[in-house]
């Protein structure tokens, strides 16, 4: 048998399976020559639902010995010898089971096509059971301690029942696979089972018959030739807006109104300023650059080698005067009429850092009810439990900011400019407890690495919708 076909009969098997036809399911995977440790299993876990036990443990035998490290085969197989009464079978492999684990708490069989995930206290909890039908209660009840440690999740709650159950030399549940659990094949593999066209089917989109029903490839039509392009002349390339000029020399901007610039660059100049500063766009930003620095070129569609023979014959001299000074930025002014008389009050930009950074711009000499209420509506946060800091002549700590600290505050102001710092005091077990918390109401399986999987009854925190 082919591996198309066996993963054809393979997935046949288990949607009969999923539609609860077990003799349907069984007898696909029956007819499947040379079977793998998975269908081997499969067929271990339908003859486990039909009953008969002899056929589960032969067929589990198969999968141990197609795959020797396969935990939940022998996690089955445990289930089938404490089915026929052979406890001691049973314990041994329970017991494998736990050495397969290999010191993890769970093994997540999803992405070998197995929806089921196997816990170490769950093995630990049958081990108990098993030593529990041998009249060892010491062993059990050791079993059950260490399961006790290793539980991870609130559905493993059976195993503080057990516990309680073995103190009083009483028998308990055992820990099964859910029925109709089976490995399904690979998704990937079942959807390359379908036959795809490529080519699709040939029409007739133009032809030199008339009427023409062919359906088939239509023979070569002549080819029109056309007249050879018409060589472009050259014609300057210009902007959209701007006049070109080349960068003679590095620049190194200072604030972030001005561009970076190496030299060679192409800019186009918008605007020339008195100061000698020239608003240009370069690379679709927009921003200042000295005017010396720059060069006027005139650009044509000419050949790259001779753009280069220009390029080094015609270097500029560096220039003699001396760059420019920065242009001064401009200072916000509120003007007040009060009292017939005319006051000018500066504001002041304030920077906030919180858990992300923001700037407001607010009057100089804000109260600090004033400035905390400003602060506050710019985070969209309470002014409860909220502290502002700041640094308070130059020192590398931060000093709390209150109505006795503004004064200074707005003294050591530089360029308009101040840095706060912004914290929380509650306690964020007191910010929690403003959570909704949920129950959940049925069963969830994760099927994406970042879902969270649940069963009924649990209770869930909800942190956002």
């Amino acid at each position: 048998m082919s591996l198309v076909e066996t993963i054809r009969q393979w997935d046949e098997g288990v949607v009969a399976a999923d539609k609860k036809d077990w003799p349907a399911a069984l007898q696909l995977f029956c007819d499947i020559q040379e079977p793998n440790s998975k269908i081997y299993f499969n067929i271990g876990c339908l003859c486990l639902i039909n009953g008969d036990l002899n056929a589960t443990e032969k067929a589990f035998d198969n999968s141990i010995c197609k795959d020797e490290h396969l935990a939940v085969a022998f996690f089955q197989r445990g289930i089938t010898f404490y089915k026929k009464q052979k406890y001691e079978e049973a314990l041994r492999d329970f017991q494998k089971t736990f050495q397969e684990l290999r010191g993890n708490q769970l093994i997540d069989y999803k992405l070998l096509g197995l929806w089921y995930k196997l816990y170490a206290c769950e093995v630990l909890h049958n081990v108990a059971l098993a030593h529990a039908q041998l009249n060892e209660w010491e062993k059990a009840e050791e079993n059950l301690l260490k399961a006790l440690n290793l539980k991870t999740e609130a559905k493993h709650s059976h195993i503080d029942r057990a516990l309680g159950s073995i103190l009083k030399h009483k028998l308990f549940d055992l820990v099964e696979l859910p029925m109709g659990e089976l490995f399904r094949p690979n998704k990937h593999h079942v959807a390359q089972l379908e036959k795809k066209d490529y080519l699709g089917k040939a029409k007739v989109v133009a032809s030199v018959v008339h009427q023409d029903a062919f359906s088939g490839f239509a023979p070569l039509q002549p080819q029109v030739q056309s007249a050879p392009p018409r060589p472009k002349t050259p014609e300057k390339l210009r902007a959209l807006e701007g006049e070109p000029h080349r960068v003679c020399y590095e620049f190194f901007p200072e604030t972030a109104k001005e561009l970076s610039l190496l030299p060679g660059n192409i800019v186009f100049v918008l605007q020339k300023g008195d100061d000698n500063w020239a608003t240009v766009i370069f690379n679709g930003k927009k921003g200042l650059v000295p005017y010396n620095y720059l060069q006027p070129v005139e650009m044509t569609l000419r050949s790259k080698k001779e753009q280069e023979t220009d390029q080094i014959e015609d270097i500029p001299e560096p220039p003699q005067n001396e760059p420019p000074e920065r242009p001064a930025e401009k200072l916000y002014w509120t003007f007040l009429l009060q009292e017939g008389e005319q006051k000018e009050l500066k504001t002041c930009m304030i920077k906030v850092h919180f858990t992300y950074t923001v700037t407001i711009r607010v009057k100089t000499g804000l109260s600090y009810t004033d400035l905390l209420e400003q602060v506050c509506k710019k985070l969209q946060h309470p002014p409860r439990g909220i502290i502002l800091r700041y640094k308070k002549n130059s020192s590398s700590e931060k000093t709390c900011l209150d109505e006795s600290e503004m004064e200074i505050a707005w003294s050591q102001a530089q360029k308009g400019r101040i840095t706060l710092w912004c914290e929380l005091t509650e306690n964020k077990e007191n910010l929690s407890k403003d959570l909704t918390q949920l129950v959940a109401l049925h069963c969830y399986k994760a099927t994406q690495p970042e879902d969270l999987e649940f069963q009924a009854g649990d209770i869930i925190t909800l942190l956002s919708k």
